[in-house]
């Protein structure tokens, strides 16, 4: 049902979208990217596609309103003393779209599919806690391999680990732990995501893919939690101009823009105060630098210099105009027991630009040989003005910067393969943990996209891994922050913070550190 929207004087008015009817039932949300799929080995990254997600979709845990941890396709679970063993039993009535139970099988199939390494997800190494995980998806095991199990004719899903792992229920929370729908694959093979055959167990199943404009979802009737779900759909438009996202809401278009640009947080906030929201968030805003060789940034020197010259409050209260926070590390402020490990940056800026052409100079670079960087960015306005402003910061040590940019799946395509010599990159909290920002400089990763590599940092995450004693872990992992930074391995830049438009119609909305909020929470007031 299309939504319906009544405004005073029965005009709708451009200039608001606040006076929306109760009898709107359809949820218009703006998402800033294409999904790449519904098959979740396929999906490219973005935040985007895991508010998508997470509507169609149920892992064995999900999320409340707020972020808070709750029983999803798992009624309940154990954890054996020695935390390597997880016990999951399913809720009877979980099932599929199509009626099918969801069962512990389907989680098996699931977790195989997404490590298979014909499938080379980007993600796959979200599971490597399980034991056999990165053997399986680096070829040197088959599936079976994988330290998971069905028991109980497939009530029962049960996990092994190879080193306790402090936040796995919270990484059971990302959609590379959902299961998949074995019965359909079998049945359709590789087309078993088209939309004919599509089954999902979240609240919602898709129904329609306009490529580039838009998803329509439907709620779900098999969902166990069906009767609680009061939206009639969801569609998710496709807006990668934030600034017409913003327009597109004001003019009453849509009930939640998922992220507006910085510049309009001022004039929002004058007029819209209770729709504008803004939020702290577990999030980095970074340079990638590439490490392969042929790269001008493999130069140690190259890298410090160019961290050097970067003036991050410049970009974060003037031209980002505070909406975002400024940066020297690369875990984010607020990371649950942690403590960030910053850059050392010493002296005045007029030191630190000194020693940058000094470095530079000694590196091989001058009046008669200047610095050509590459530097891709995905395209939006403020990226752009950050990567227009940095290149500015660079130019007085002679460096020359190309600036390329390319839409958000495309742009990360690109420099994963490393086509680059500086990247624009953002990571946002899959689970409140520094590891989850930290393995993104493991070597061999799949979004370690500088590849950078150090047998010593590596060493560090690795024995991390395996400690139990909280304190001892964090040591470990502040350590390898530490030693990253030393070794310049990218440009921490700035902090996210979430931004949001919301309807203020819409109950079961909650600004939470992760910036999560599925749909089935939220509802229209009356």
């Amino acid at each position: 049902m299309r939504k319906t929207r009544l405004f005073a004087g029965g005009l709708l008015l451009a200039s608001t979208c606040l006076s929306s009817s109760a009898f709107a039932e359809t949820l218009d949300i703006g998402v800033t990217g294409e999904l790449a799929s519904f098959d979740t080995s396929q999906v490219s990254g973005g935040i985007w596609e895991s508010q998508i997600l997470m509507d169609v979709y149920e892992g064995l845990v999900k999320k409340s309103p707020d972020g808070e941890l709750l029983p999803g396709m798992a009624e309940s679970w154990e954890i054996s003393e020695d935390g390597l063993t997880y016990t999951f039993h399913l809720r009877e009535d979980a099932a599929w779209s199509d009626g099918e139970p969801v069962t512990a099988e389907d989680f098996v199939f699931g977790w195989r599919h997404l490590l298979d390494p014909a499938n080379a997800s980007k993600y796959a190494y979200m599971l490597y806690p399980v034991a056999g995980a990165e053997a399986v998806n680096t070829g040197e095991q088959p599936p079976e391999a994988l330290g998971v199990a069905s028991l109980d004719d497939g009530r029962t899903f049960q996990v092994t680990l190879d080193a306790p792992t402090p936040y796995f229920l919270q990484q059971l929370t990302h959609y590379t732990a959902y299961p998949a729908p074995k019965h359909t694959h079998e049945q359709y093979g590789d087309d078993w995501v088209k939309l004919d055959h599509i089954v999902t167990n979240g609240a919602f199943t898709p129904v329609k893919w306009v490529s580039q404009s838009h998803i329509d979802v439907r709620p779900n009737p098999e969902y166990y939690d069906a009767e609680d779900v009061t939206l009639d759909g969801v569609t998710y438009h496709t807006i990668e101009d934030r600034n017409a996202g913003v327009s597109r809401f004001r003019a009453g278009e849509l009930d939640i823009m998922r992220e507006y640009s910085s510049s309009m947080y001022g004039l929002l906030k004058d007029e819209l105060p209770e729709a504008t929201h803004m939020s702290t968030y577990l999030g980095s805003y970074y340079y990638a630098f590439n490490h392969r060789e042929g790269h001008p940034t493999t130069d140690p020197r190259v890298r410090e210099a160019l961290n050097l010259a970067a003036r991050r409050n410049v970009i974060s209260e003037q031209i980002m105009g505070g909406t975002f926070q400024p940066a020297l590390s690369f875990v984010p402020d607020g990371i649950a027991h942690y403590d960030v490990q910053e850059m050392a940056l010493e002296g005045d800026m007029d030191a630190r630009l000194a020693r940058a052409r000094e470095l530079l100079e000694a590196a091989g670079y001058g009046p008669d040989n200047p610095l050509h960087l590459r530097l891709r960015y995905n395209t939006t306005d403020e990226h752009k003005k950050i990567a227009v402003a940095m290149a500015a910061m660079w130019r007085p040590l002679g460096v020359e910067v190309e600036m390329i940019n390319a839409e958000a799946t495309v742009h990360y395509q690109t420099i994963a393969e490393g086509d680059f010599d500086i990247a624009r990159a953002g990571w946002i909290a899959d689970y409140n943990d520094a590891e989850n920002f930290l393995s993104l400089l493991h070597t061999g990763v799949g979004n370690n996209y500088g590849a950078y590599s150090n047998p010593d940092y590596d060493a560090l995450l690795d024995q991390a891994a395996d400690t139990l004693d909280l304190d001892e872990r964090q040591q470990l992992l502040e350590q390898a922050e530490a030693l990253a930074l030393e070794d310049d391995a990218l440009i921490p830049m700035l902090y996210y913070v979430s931004r949001n438009l919301v309807n203020t119609r819409l109950a079961g909305w909650e600004d939470n550190i992760e910036d999560d909020h599925p749909s089935r929470w939220v509802h229209f007031a009356d």
